[in-house]
């Protein structure tokens, strides 16, 4: 029986999976030809979704994209026999989208029914588990330590050392927390990886359950991810069923199960602190440090809190050896890393590469430039949180440290690309009123510094004098270094970066747009 794989992921049903996959039902029927529609997850390519893709003599033949439109075509085509379309793209490994990739944590994402456990395990899932139980739970976490791996989230905190931290904690119990609370604008990796190999999540957090001896773990859920809630309900639910979570776990001797919990759509939850506040049922505000969450956590007890990138990177390490993970990246930069790719960009989507490759070579390489076609005026990197580059700064190389040297962060990966018709001054305005209106409120550097920034910015706007321009430009700056020292989070603490990068290209150009009048 022929076996079509359609992506079942956010993107693809954005798209009109759905309906494609009424009409292959349909036209297959039609023609009297039994079926295998197999729904997995997205590799990423966001510009060739909907993606099918048809198993043929070992490989996987490539479609896309395929629009409802094209059902008929693809079948007089003989499609499930690898036939000629103008949609046809050929072996899906060797188009360059992928090819020029190293998926790591993504390997699966795919390539396989995301709910199938069967399925899972035959593509290495579970390896690392296997490997994780003929390990004390310190040499669990030297495995991460000396992996390199840091947290794939704002902070970039070393994650072994943070487990190292819980593990040593004393106390009568002990919790995982996943937060999958993914809020930063032009970020979906989290998504990607829930909807599309829900189990490599699973038994990341199961691994890092055995390393420190909690038997319990949580997932924060953000809820504007539905299918990501439905899918993950099943593949909690189903790796129960199978003894792949819950008492004695495959005949191990260890207990450990995982709850869902869904957010309320908060962004300052995407903070630990507030999450676990929120988890504890409370309202939604951060909490003073210390202490630490790893010495005092949820419901004041040591806890791990990673987010969904870092704990699906940990089975890859347990089953392959650090010195394999370590082989890629550069210096503090170890491993791979998923950037998506979002904004003015022809190609947008999700890609998993090495640390090292530079922003120029993302954008140019696989992102194929601006879909406006014009020129790159400025490029966010990080999230909201993130400070802007200009065009002439592209060929930052992505690692932790080159972009801390050049005043931004990596965050979680995300990649917003603008052309020349950006208004940067807009941008700014925007950085500062969204604090304002994700602020938790508990610091007045943050509530109140973040409303009068969009004061003052409004006044730059509106002001043409160069002496009064000058003023509220000073001002601006004090009231950044105010935010930056005394704000009680990164909320605060860190808007001004795209503040002040975006203030800082938008000078440029004034300044040069002065010049050339």
């Amino acid at each position: 029986m022929p076996a079509v794989y359609l992506p079942r992921d956010t993107t693809a049903l954005s798209l009109h999976a759905e309906e494609l996959l009424i009409a292959l039902q349909q036209e297959a029927a039609k023609r009297e030809i039994d079926l295998s529609i197999i729904r997995n997850g997205s590799r990423g390519a966001a510009w060739l979704e909907p993606l099918l893709e048809v198993e043929k003599n070992g490989q996987r033949i490539a479609y896309g994209p395929v629009q409802i439109t094209d059902i008929k075509s693809l079948f007089d085509a003989d499609f499930l026999n690898a036939g000629e379309h103008t949609l046809k793209l050929g072996d899906i490994n060797d188009i360059p989208w992928f090819k020029q990739q190293q998926r790591l944590t993504f390997s699966r994402c795919g390539n396989t029914d995301a709910l199938s456990i069967d399925d899972y395990v035959k593509h290495d899932g579970f390896k690392g588990f296997q490997t994780a139980l003929g390990l004390t739970g310190q040499e669990i976490i030297e495995t991460l330590i000396d992996s390199g791996l840091r947290g794939r989230g704002g902070a970039a905190f070393p994650t072994g050392l943070k487990w190292k931290t819980v593990a040593d904690a004393e106390a009568d119990c002990k919790y995982i927390v996943c937060n999958a609370d993914e809020g930063d604008s032009g970020t979906f990796s989290d998504r990607l990886l829930m909807e599309g190999d829900p189990f490599c999540l699973i038994e990341g957090m199961l691994i890092a359950g055995i390393a420190i001896g909690a038997e319990l773990g949580f997932i924060y859920l953000r809820s504007e991810y539905p299918l990501c809630k439905t899918i993950l309900d099943e593949a909690l639910t189903k790796a129960r069923q199978t003894g792949w979570l819950g008492k004695n776990i495959q005949g191990s001797g260890i207990n450990f199960d995982i709850r869902l919990h869904i957010g309320a759509g908060a962004y300052i939850c995407g903070e630990e602190t507030s999450l676990l506040e929120s988890l504890e049922g409370k309202r939604g505000q951060i909490r003073y440090k210390p202490p630490l969450p790893a010495i005092h956590g949820l419901h004041g007890k040591p806890t791990i809190v990673n987010n969904v990138i870092s704990f699906a990177s940990v089975p890859i390490i347990l089953a392959r050896g650090a010195a394999f993970y370590a082989q890629f990246g550069n210096a503090q930069s170890l491993g791979s890393m998923p950037f998506q790719l979002g904004g003015n960009i022809k190609r947008g989507g999700m890609l998993e590469i090495p640390f090292g490759l530079s922003l120029r070579e993302i954008i140019e390489d696989f992102g194929a430039g601006t879909l406006s076609g014009n020129p790159v005026a400025a490029v966010q990197v990080g999230g909201p949180l993130g400070a802007y580059f200009s065009a002439d700064q592209l060929d930052i190389p992505l690692e932790y440290e080159a972009f801390s040297a050049a005043g931004g962060m990596l965050g979680h990966g995300g990649i917003v690309v603008f052309d020349d018709s950006i208004n940067l001054l807009k941008q700014a305005r925007f950085a500062m009123q969204f604090c304002a209106l994700e602020s938790c409120g508990k610091c007045t550097p943050c509530r109140i510094g973040s409303v009068r920034g969009v004061e003052i910015i409004d006044k730059i706007r509106d002001t043409q004098h160069a002496k009064e321009l000058s003023t509220h430009y000073e001002l601006l700056n004090d009231l950044c270094d105010t935010m930056e020292s005394a704000s009680l989070c990164a909320m605060g603490g860190l808007t001004p970066i795209p503040v002040r990068s975006a203030i800082k290209l938008y000078q440029i150009s004034t300044q040069a747009d002065k010049t050339q009048s």
